[in-house]
């Protein structure tokens, strides 16, 4: 009774973590398939784009892998783009250091796993369950943990699917990919919107809009994203230290 129970168990967060996870696969989808096309019209094999999503994993730093390749650019020089292009994972693994488990053999892949979307989806997670939370979304503990992997793997899963499709539908079926390489942006732009009227907080979203933009504009285009980041947090802080004081007086 107790495998049974374990097993119903396992089977309802699975089910939750689909339901949950079903905004990303829609995006994943048609923007993995946008991948496959991409790297089979570049000229590689199908069997590339394939690699890429299980060990890359890494979004916008695979579309632009493509003009590296094409580049001729060494690995040093890769490296480094890949470094800038992806340094906004190091402020999501800050922010995330309270939800993710501190001893669990599901912590290394939650951590390879975190894109831009999944890390969308498992911030807004709340981290604490109220008594009134009829969301079926467990409460801090093993099955938190557990719901959390899920999500991840389900959103790789999206991922590798949409690229396997992508990949062998432009081997048979001639495409026009102009400007399919905005799939990705769309589909982030869609969940941010998401987040804002979840959170019903606009003021971060609104100023790391502006400090994008300012970037764009003054920063010289070599470390264009990592000011636009480090300029749109350090908003974000003062932002949120400015609304705890108001709350404070407020109370």
């Amino acid at each position: 009774m107790k495998s049974t129970s374990e097993g119903f168990k396992i089977s309802f967060l699975f089910a939750r973590a689909i339901k949950y996870s079903f905004p990303v696969f829609l995006g994943y989808i048609a923007i993995g398939i946008a991948f496959g096309l991409l790297v089979f019209n570049s000229g590689y094999p199908v069997w590339l784009a394939l690699f890429m999503s299980l060990w890359m994993f890494a979004g916008a730093g695979q579309f632009i892998s493509l003009g590296l390749f094409a580049s001729g650019a060494t690995i040093l020089e890769a490296c480094l783009v890949q470094l800038v292009v992806n340094a906004r994972h190091m402020a999501y693994g800050l922010s995330m250091i309270n939800r993710f488990p501190a001893k669990s053999p599901f912590k290394p892949y939650l951590i390879f796993a975190l894109t831009d979307e999944t890390f969308a989806l498992l911030s807004s997670i709340p981290l604490e369950i109220t008594e009134n939370d009829k969301s079926g979304i467990p409460p801090p503990g093993k099955e938190r943990d557990r719901f959390m992997f899920y999500i991840s793997v389900l959103d790789q899963c999206y991922w590798v699917l949409g690229t396997l499709i992508g990949g062998v539908a432009g081997s048979f079926i001639p495409f026009n990919i102009e400007g399919i390489g905005f799939a990705l942006t769309a589909m982030f732009i869609v969940l941010m919107m998401e987040q804002i009227f979840r959170v019903k907080k606009a003021g971060i979203f609104i100023v790391s809009g502006l400090a994008a933009i300012f970037a764009v504009f003054f920063i010289p285009g070599s470390i264009t994203l990592l000011g636009g980041m480090i300029l749109a947090l350090l908003l974000s802080f003062i932002l949120v230290s400015v609304n705890k004081k108001t709350e404070r007086v407020k109370q």
